[in-house]
Parts: C-alpha cells; sequence; structure tokens
C-alpha cells in the first residue's frame, strides 16, 4: 500500500479507509521523551534548595517569612521548592497574593520572575527593581502564611488544593514528612491527581512543537524553496487564520503547510477542522473541476491523531492526501507542488 501523497487523489477518496490506516502505521508519539527546554531545573539544583529552605526553617519548625526570603536572595532555587511545597502554578501564586496582600502580582509578573530564577537558580538574586523586590516578598510571606494554616472545611463535593499530605495541617502535616519522608502510596496518589511532569509538559509544549516546524524547514531549506514561516497569531493578508509556512509567500500562495502535533484527540479534532478551513478556502468560488488556488499539506505528529478514524478521513480529504509524518517527511517536497519551487 502507497501513503496517500503517493497517489492520484480519485484513488485517495476510493480508498479512504485503506489510507488512515497507512497514516496511522507512520504516526508516532514523542509524549515519553520531552525536551529540557531552557529553564529545566535537575533534581541535584532542586535538592541544594530544598536542603537550603530546610536548614533555614529549622527542619521546616519556623516558617518565619524574613529568613525565608532571605535565603531566596541567597539561593534563589529555594523559590521554586516553595512553589512545589504550596503546589502551585507561578499564576496561581500571584493570584493568591494579590487576594491576600495589597501587593498586585500579576499572572505575567509571576511567570517572569519563576523563569529568571529557573535560568540562573544558584546565582544570588540583586534585584534593583523594587517592584520585583516587593512582588517577591509578598508572594513569599502569602506562602508561609498558607502553610502555617490548617485546611478549612469545606463542602463534601470540593477538595481544598492545600488538603496535601505535607500541607493538610500546616507545620504539623510538614514537619513530618521533612523528616520521614512520604509513604509511597501517599506519593502516588498525589501523583494521581497532579499528572506526574504536566508542569514541564506545559512549559516545553511549543519546543515539542518545534520539533515538526524544524523538520519542515530542513525539507524546504535543502531544496532551496522559497517560503514564509508565519509568527503564532500574525494576521496574513487572504487568509483568517494564517497558516504555518506559505511557499513562495502570502502575496502569491502556491502552498501552504500546516505543522500539527498533539497528544490528545480532542485537540486533534480541533487541528483537523483548521485544516479543513483552508481545504474550503483553496477551492472558494471554484468549480469541482478547477485546481484548488493553493495546495494544502498537513504535517502531523502525536498519538491524538491516531484515535479517531473519522478525523483522519476529513484530514485526507482536505489536503488532497498530502498529510505527512515525521517518518515521512523527507518526501514532503518530491510529492507535492513545492517540487516546482526546488532549485537544488
Amino acid at each position: 500500500m502507497s501513503f496517500p501523497f503517493e497517489v492520484p487523489f480519485a484513488h485517495v477518496e476510493a480508498n479512504v479507509e485503506e489510507f488512515v490506516d497507512e497514516v496511522f502505521g507512520a504516526l508516532q508519539s514523542e509524549f515519553l521523551n520531552l525536551p529540557k527546554g531552557d529553564g529545566f531545573i535537575d533534581y541535584v539544583i532542586f535538592s541544594k534548595g530544598y536542603e537550603e529552605l530546610k536548614a533555614t526553617t529549622r527542619d521546616f519548625r519556623d516558617l518565619s517569612p524574613e529568613p525565608i526570603i532571605a535565603a531566596i536572595f541567597r539561593m534563589p532555587i529555594g523559590f521554586i521548592v516553595l512553589r512545589a511545597i504550596l503546589g502551585f502554578t507561578p499564576s496561581e501564586w500571584a493570584y493568591i497574593t494579590t487576594q491576600r496582600s495589597d501587593v498586585v502580582v500579576s499572572r505575567g509578573a509571576a511567570r517572569s520572575l519563576d523563569r529568571s530564577i529557573r535560568m540562573a537558580p544558584l546565582t544570588p538574586l540583586r534585584f534593583n527593581n523594587g517592584v520585583t523586590n516587593n512582588r517577591l516578598r509578598a508572594m513569599v510571606m502569602i506562602a508561609c502564611n498558607l502553610l502555617t494554616e490548617s485546611s478549612p472545611k469545606i463542602p463534601s463535593d470540593r477538595i481544598y488544593r492545600l488538603d496535601k499530605a505535607d500541607t493538610k495541617n500546616g507545620l504539623a502535616s510538614l514537619q513530618p514528612l521533612a523528616d520521614l519522608g512520604v509513604p509511597y502510596a501517599m506519593l502516588l496518589y498525589e501523583r494521581f491527581l497532579g499528572r506526574p511532569f504536566a508542569g514541564h509538559r506545559d512549559s516545553v509544549s511549543e519546543l515539542v512543537g518545534d520539533i515538526l516546524e524544524s523538520a519542515i524547514e530542513t525539507q524546504l531549506t535543502e531544496a532551496k524553496i522559497s517560503f514564509r514561516k508565519t509568527k503564532r497569531a500574525e494576521r496574513v493578508s487572504g487568509f483568517d487564520q494564517a497558516p504555518d509556512f506559505i511557499v513562495p509567500d502570502e502575496f502569491n500562495p502556491e502552498v501552504v503547510i500546516e505543522a500539527k502535533i498533539t497528544e490528545d484527540d480532542g485537540t486533534a479534532r480541533d487541528k483537523v477542522t483548521r485544516v479543513q478551513h483552508l481545504g474550503s478556502l483553496a477551492t472558494q468560488g471554484r468549480t469541482p473541476t478547477d485546481p484548488p488556488r493553493f495546495e494544502v499539506v498537513a504535517c502531523i505528529a502525536g498519538r491524538g491523531f491516531g484515535v479517531r478514524r473519522e478525523d483522519m478521513k476529513k484530514l485526507l480529504l482536505a489536503t488532497r492526501g498530502k498529510v505527512f509524518t515525521l517518518q515521512n517527511m523527507s518526501r514532503l517536497v518530491e510529492c507535492t507542488r513545492l517540487v516546482d519551487f526546488r532549485t537544488r
């Protein structure tokens, strides 16, 4: 069986089920291998921050904010450790700080502070910006307050975010776990609730997408093909939603390429709809016998596309069979109209 991009579209239409199987067979998932990305913190560095925080708080028996703030300025990774104890994202920590103090911390400011620390986790902080100092101090003070409180009583159909093994009863929960460790069953339960590596997966989601886009760029560049790579949320004349690549450019689009990667079938459906829209745009105002204004090509990766057969059928029809995966990306130029723009 050939790949759908190797045969006439009429053959794809007549045998779409078989070609769905071919594309499914060529899909691969990278969910087991995540890029580290800038700002990745390995365990050795994280442990240094934990030990500094543990020593400063006398084994988590004294969460007075000022010594902790001083420790974080000496060893900034302690800030990330403190956030891990809370179990919050930077945005959530910013929100609760703004709610509970007279210092406004925006989500963007919290993410920026968090990232700057992850980029240099062991370099002492020397903020010259008084606003940044105030934000950090306020965030740490609110964290210390939260960690010394017991979980409040809430309705039985809800769960409190700090109702965790190490924070349920304030310091009374934190101290024994710091001394003795957490039972493995509880670790597994909280991992089940929080999803392993979820925060890191979210932070490198764009890097995962870059794997696919880089593969496309390599094929276009090696063939010396002129192309326009659009930016996120960029407005491009003639397109209500800009495709990822336009060949040769947006003023004379001959081939448009969408690079889509997803590990979730629900998200895959949304991305198929986007490609379908491009397919409709290519045939807008044309009769069934007229060729499309431009060729639509989909380059996909991730297990999300390998779940719903109906979605893959739609993708094959919208692209007239021009669906590529990382495994067959080397055929991208020779099996599409890109070959007409090859100069090498």
